[in-house]
């Protein structure tokens, strides 16, 4: 399965992608604001793949995981998670800091986000960033995604 936009490919994520996905996944500031990274070893970034290939490889998965490629590079990563219930699902993304700032986030997630829509038939669809992460929230703005402060 994979997802065309103007600039980047989108794929299912792989054991492949070990290198590239380490190389983000365990930075302290490409980190700084995900709630389950930096990954300490190379080990967990392999683990981590591992489970995602799996998940790609059932009849009904419940996250799609796909890698963000830019001129044949694996430059980060965006998912879309289905929640318990139905129709709803949770879109997430992470990208090398080396490619921060041209946009490619905002165009792999809009399509992602189409294919939640028309591909999943999905209804509603979140993210969640921490409050200082301003690049996601505006990636959030960008796609068409509406503000719900849950705390006031």
């Amino acid at each position: 399965m994979t997802i065309r936009t103007a600039r980047l490919l989108l794929r299912p994520l792989c054991l492949s992608d070990l290198n590239t996905v380490h190389e983000y996944a365990c930075d302290l500031e490409n980190t700084k604001y995900m709630l389950f990274l930096p990954n300490v070893s190379v080990q967990e970034t392999e683990n981590f793949l591992r489970s995602v290939e799996q998940e790609w490889q059932q009849e009904h998965p419940s996250a799609f995981e796909f890698a963000i490629v830019l001129d044949d590079v694996q430059i980060g990563a965006v998912s879309i998670s289905l929640g318990e219930i139905t129709n709803q699902g949770e879109i997430g993304w992470i990208l090398n800091k080396k490619y921060w700032n041209y946009g490619y986030v905002s165009e792999a997630a809009k399509a992602v986000l189409d294919f939640a829509k028309n591909q999943l038939h999905l209804q509603r669809v979140i993210a969640q960033c921490d409050w200082r992460n301003i690049a996601s929230a505006r990636v959030m703005e960008k796609i068409g995604m509406q503000l719900i402060d849950e705390h006031g």
